[in-house]
């Protein structure tokens, strides 16, 4: 009798993998040595039940894998150079305060601002503006993603994503982690990351056109304000609005996860994974062999009490 399967995810680092399970993390990286070095951690201990609750998870999931990646990957930089210098823990506060800037800079702020200059109302037309406003944030990420793709550094990493992928994928069909089995599978996997973010953009068009309204019905004197008093209100609460659009996009890729034989999250699911073939390249067996090396640290340390 086989043991019961767990839910493992990951993502990659730099010369390695990082894979995340229901308590703890490992991550395995390739030194220049091309010695394969391991560290593990603990994702969360003693989990209040409302974090487990839907709607809830997929925010608290995001937070726990946005700090859990930044210390893999700034680990990762550390060991895959040789570097003895270690990472403070101010320095890994203030990375994380710089990327959460970035993407309400570019991802948000940006949008919303270019929409605007392009002639749209929030006001008159919700549904359209934020239709504009969505599409606009998707040509930035699909933008970014392009551009970074032609980097070497990228590519290699891009090729750990897939090695990820394989080995993941290997694991949840029930087959021994050897490099021939796991290069036997695909490097697109609809619980991905990628897809989870192309996911909160199309909901967050969704959220964010039925947001005005909302105000409007809440606070009937909002219709009377200024043009930069309304935006004083609406523009906060599209970041306040993140944790729940989240929840909404967590869940569904979970649905979509399961439910691959159903035609319509076969169809939710298809321009994540069409996204993947940007972010995740075929692996070599190197490579390969450092993904299975994470993700069997991380099973037996699992079991650990």
């Amino acid at each position: 009798m086989q043991p019961k399967k767990i839910n493992v995810g990951g993502q990659a680092v730099i010369e390695g993998v990082m894979i995340r399970g229901p308590f703890k993390y490992t991550v395995a990286v390739r030194n220049p040595n091309k010695k394969i070095v391991l560290k593990k951690g603990i994702v969360t201990k003693n989990k209040p039940k409302i974090f487990k609750l839907p709607f809830i998870r997929g925010f608290v999931n995001l937070l726990e894998m946005l700090i859990i990646g930044t210390k893999s990957l700034l680990w990762s930089a550390e060991k895959s150079s040789n570097e003895k210098e270690k990472i403070s823990k101010n320095e890994l506060v203030y990375t994380l305060i710089f990327s959460i800037a970035a993407v309400i800079v570019f991802f948000i702020a940006l949008p919303y601002v270019l929409t605007y200059l392009i002639g749209f109302s929030e006001d008159k037309k919700p549904i359209l503006f934020n239709l504009v406003d969505g599409l606009i944030k998707i040509a930035i990420f699909l933008g970014y993603i392009y551009a970074i793709s032609f980097m070497k550094d990228v590519k290699r990493l891009f090729q750990y994503h897939g090695a990820e992928h394989k080995a993941i994928h290997c694991y949840e069909h029930g087959q021994k982690l050897s490099t021939k089995n796991v290069q036997k599978f695909p490097t697109l996997h609809p619980r991905c990351g990628t897809s989870f973010l192309l996911l909160v953009f199309v909901v967050s068009i969704l959220v964010f056109s039925v947001l005005p309204s909302i105000v409007l019905f809440t606070f009937p004197a909002f219709s009377a304000l200024g043009f930069w008093a309304k935006k004083a209100i609406l523009f906060p609460l599209r970041i306040l609005m993140l944790p729940l659009i989240a929840g909404i996009s967590y869940e569904i890729l979970k649905i979509s996860d399961a439910k691959q034989g159903n035609f319509l999250f076969r169809v939710i699911s298809f321009p994540g994974l069409m996204l993947q073939k940007i972010t995740t390249q075929e692996p070599s067996n190197k490579q390969v062999e450092v993904a299975i090396k994470s993700l069997n640290e991380l099973l037996n340390y699992e079991k650990k009490k």
